[in-house]
């Protein structure tokens, strides 16, 4: 029997584990088959029941894997709840997007990929400019009506696109987003914290956060700036995949992968001393955080995502792994939950010097 705990996603009935486990740049491109299976078998046993993935994993085979795996496993289909993404669906015109055209036959090859009827939870991976937000809340209610989604949500918008989503779907009588699943950590906080504020209670939405140890820095094991050779900065299609990326990722991130992956010459911009005082203030604030949590006696993984879960807007947080030991060690993240005192907290935050200044609301 597990510890786990359960929140329901926002303002609806479904129940998801307070961590879920997440495909991105694991599976395919450090885990195959067998690796899959055995992290899938580990985080059922610890009680997770939220997976997720998307259309732009590992193009398409990331989908493919958990598929496959979960069929092998003869897991009950009601028993979990899995998520998908629809944006990246391939190199053509209408391949991504989010146009009623690419939302349906998007949906209707994931759900090939990944072995389904379908599936609990479908994101707008990305906000889509170019496309009407009326017509992408038309097309995601006809996913839902043809019983290929339950439910529909979002995935770094803006706070003002998802208004404008529910504001369409309430005039239509239409379904709006129920869940965001933004990047949140120590590094990353104005949307959950700030931006997101007024949505939590005018719309329930809920949130399913990823990047809780910031693409690997809160691990520490970057420290010294040397890249382990097993990490995934290491992979050569790591480095593609983190390019085409950047523009939606944190800027701490975007120095740090820069200067790691040995890219920074393509940006002239940053090669300058504000670059390296940046990079440099991030790993100074890593280190300071070491000793909070040999304080505690847990990782500095675990302390950083025992904090993202202690948010109440979060419903659950996506951990990542390639390899057992990493989900075993995220899988112990809540029993911090209770450690996170008010004046561990006030240090945390003293370290890190992050947090967002509130909106005045006039």
């Amino acid at each position: 029997m597990s510890n786990m705990q359960y929140k329901t996603m926002g303002r609806t009935g479904l129940k998801v584990s307070r961590l879920g486990f997440g495909t991105w740049a694991t599976f395919h491109n450090q885990a195959d088959m067998k690796d899959a299976k055995q992290l899938l078998v580990k985080a059922r046993q610890a009680g997770i029941n939220f997976f997720d993935t998307a259309e732009g994993y590992a193009y398409g085979r990331a989908e493919e894997i958990m598929g496959q795996a979960i069929k092998e496993l003869s897991w009950k289909r009601s028993d979990v709840v899995i998520s998908t993404k629809i944006f990246w669906g391939g190199p053509e015109p209408n391949d991504k997007g989010l146009s009623k055209k690419h939302i349906i036959e998007g949906m209707q090859a994931s759900l090939k990929r990944l072995e389904m009827d379908y599936v609990d939870v479908l994101f707008c991976h990305r906000p889509d400019v170019s496309t009407p937000i009326e017509e992408t809340v038309r097309a995601m209610n006809y996913v839902i009506d043809n019983g290929w989604a339950f439910y529909w949500g979002t995935s770094e918008w803006s706070a003002q696109q998802i208004t404008e989503a529910w504001e369409v779907a309430r005039r239509l009588g239409l379904i709006g987003p129920i869940v965001e699943q933004p990047e949140y950590s120590f590094m990353a906080r104005d949307k959950v914290e700030v931006e997101y504020l007024p949505l939590y209670n005018s719309y329930g939405l809920g949130l399913t956060t990823w990047g809780a140890l910031a693409s690997g820095v809160l691990t520490g094991k970057y420290s010294q700036k040397i890249v382990p050779p097993d990490s995934r900065f290491a992979l050569e299609n790591r480095k593609v995949l983190t390019i085409s990326f950047l523009c939606d990722i944190e800027c701490f991130t975007f120095l740090f992968l820069y200067q790691f992956l040995g890219a920074l010459d393509t940006f002239n911009v940053f090669q300058n001393t504000i670059t390296r005082y940046m990079v440099d203030d991030i790993f100074t604030k890593v280190d300071n955080l070491k000793p909070i949590a040999d304080e505690l006696k847990v990782p500095l993984s675990r302390l950083a995502t025992a904090w993202c879960a202690s948010n109440p807007n979060v419903s659950t947080v996506i951990v990542g792994a390639s390899k057992e030991s990493q989900l075993v060690d995220n899988l112990k993240a809540l029993d911090i939950i209770p450690m996170l005192t008010s004046s561990i907290l006030d240090r945390i935050e003293a370290v890190v010097q992050t947090k967002p200044k509130k909106l005045y609301v006039y």
